[in-house]
C-alpha cells in the first residue's frame, strides 16, 4: 500500500526535469519557427483578418481584461472590514450578492483560475511533455511547408491544409493530455469562486463604479465660502 501511495504522489524531481526538457524544446522550436518563416505565416494570417474585426477584438479584450478591474487583496478578502464574510439567509439578497461579486471580482476569479491551472500543470509532467511534443510537431509542419506545400506519398498538401489538420489534431491531443488538469482546475476554482461569491459581503463597494474623479481648482465668487450652494442650511438659520 505504501508503494501505491508513493506512486500516486507527484515526483518534484520528475516535474523539474520535465519543465527543463520542455523549456529546451520550446527554445529550439522557437528558433526553428523563426528560421522556417513562421513569423511571415503569422503576419499573413493577421493581415487577412479585417481591420474591423481586429478593432472589435482589441476593444473587447481591453474592456474584459482591464487591470483596473483587478481588486486588491485587502478588498478581495475584506481585510479591515467588519463582517466581511457571513452567510446571508434572505434568498433575494443572496442572489444580489452573488451577481455583484461575480461582476466586481471577475478579474480576481480569472487570475485565481489561471494560477490553479499553472500549478496543476507544473505537477503534471505528462501534460508538460505532451504540450512540448505538440509544439515540436507544429514546428516540423511549418518547416516542411515553408515553401507553400509538401509532397506526401505523391500527394501535394498545402500549408493551409496541413495547418488545418494540425489544428484538429492539436484539439484532440490537448483534450486528451489536459483533460485531468482542466477538470481539476475547473472543479477546484469553481468551488472557491462559489464559496467566495456566496460568503463575501462586498456591499460597501457597490458604488465603486459610480465614482467620479474631480480635479482642478475651486474658484469662489464674491460670496466666498458662504455661498448658498455650499451651505444649503444657512437660509434656514434665523
Amino acid at each position: 500500500e505504501s508503494n501505491m501511495a508513493d506512486t500516486a504522489q507527484p515526483n518534484p524531481a520528475m516535474s523539474a526535469g520535465a519543465l527543463a526538457a520542455v523549456a529546451n524544446m520550446v527554445t529550439n522550436a522557437k528558433d526553428s519557427f523563426n528560421k522556417s518563416g513562421g513569423q511571415e505565416v503569422l503576419s499573413s494570417v493577421s493581415n487577412s483578418i479585417p481591420q474591423g474585426t481586429k478593432d472589435y477584438i482589441n476593444q473587447a479584450k481591453s474592456k474584459i481584461f482591464n487591470r483596473d478591474q483587478l481588486r486588491p487583496i485587502s478588498v478581495f478578502f475584506g481585510i479591515g472590514e467588519e463582517n466581511a464574510f457571513y452567510v446571508e439567509k434572505t434568498p433575494s439578497l443572496v442572489v444580489s450578492r452573488i451577481n455583484h461579486n461575480l461582476a466586481f471580482f471577475y478579474m480576481n476569479y480569472i487570475l485565481l483560475t489561471a494560477v490553479l491551472f499553472i500549478l496543476t500543470l507544473v505537477i503534471s509532467p505528462g501534460a508538460i511533455i505532451g504540450i512540448g511534443l505538440l509544439g515540436v510537431a507544429w514546428m516540423s509542419v511549418i518547416r516542411a511547408t515553408s515553401e507553400g506545400s509538401v509532397q506526401v506519398s505523391g500527394i501535394t498538401i498545402t500549408q493551409k491544409q496541413a495547418s488545418i489538420a494540425m489544428a484538429v489534431l492539436s484539439g484532440f491531443v490537448l483534450v486528451k493530455v489536459l483533460s485531468h488538469v482542466f477538470w481539476w482546475t475547473l472543479g477546484s476554482s469553481g468551488c472557491i469562486v462559489a464559496a467566495h461569491a456566496f460568503m463575501r459581503d462586498a456591499s460597501m463597494h457597490k458604488d465603486e463604479g459610480d465614482k467620479i474623479e474631480m480635479t482642478g481648482d475651486v474658484t469662489f465668487t464674491d460670496a466666498g465660502e458662504d455661498a448658498s450652494f455650499l451651505n444649503p442650511q444657512s437660509d434656514n438659520v434665523v
